[in-house]
């Protein structure tokens, strides 16, 4: 698999996840060395108490230094106070620094149970990466999953389409089946000739 075929998915507490979906944080730090290429889709997913996908970005660049020196670069674009940066850091002889660029939310949620119905999916404590075709799978019944597959994968237009038409006819099938849609009367238009 190469590295276009999959995605970065961040586990990030709340206020994290709201601070990059704001724009305040662009910078998330990792304690051990992320080796991930610019451009990297990223999937932003916020832990307890949220539980959910909440957004998409890609990979600006990714400063792997001392954790001194991340700070000094990446001070203001963290969200982190120092002693926060100094308490998570404490120890690691590495840090990384992963810039985030074209951060978007979803509009929808896509919560820790719908994920869990597609299959045996948990949460990375710190991140995973995901194939397109993981993706797909944990998202195509949801509302969003044609937003995301787009955001995220380098798929065509027909397989985005295809997850489409497939949550468009499965949310159609459960609602015939909950409840008898009426039948709209048909109009004609009357045709003049000259």
């Amino acid at each position: 698999m190469n590295d276009n075929e999959r995605a970065l998915l961040l586990s990030l507490h709340p206020r994290f996840a709201d601070s990059i979906l704001d724009g305040t944080k662009t910078v998330e730090i990792r304690r051990q060395r992320v080796a991930v290429p610019v451009g990297t889709p990223v999937i932003l997913y916020a832990t307890s108490p949220v539980m959910a996908l909440v957004g998409t970005a890609q990979v600006e660049h990714v400063q792997v230094a001392r954790p001194a020196e991340v700070w000094a670069t990446h001070t203001t674009r963290t969200a982190l106070s120092r002693v926060e940066f100094d308490d998570y850091t404490d120890g690691a002889r590495y840090a990384s620094a992963v810039v985030l660029r074209n951060v978007e939310p979803l509009s929808q949620q896509v919560p820790l149970s719908h994920l869990r119905s597609a299959g045996d999916f948990h949460p990375p404590q710190s991140y995973r990466y995901l194939s397109m075709q993981d993706l797909r799978q944990l998202v195509t019944e949801h509302p969003m999953a044609p937003t995301l597959l787009r955001r995220i994968a380098p798929v065509s237009s027909a397989s985005i389409a295809a997850v489409a038409d497939v949550t468009h006819t499965q949310r159609r099938n459960r609602a015939s089946t909950a409840a008898p849609q009426p039948v709209p009367a048909r109009q004609h238009t009357r045709v003049r000739h000259a």
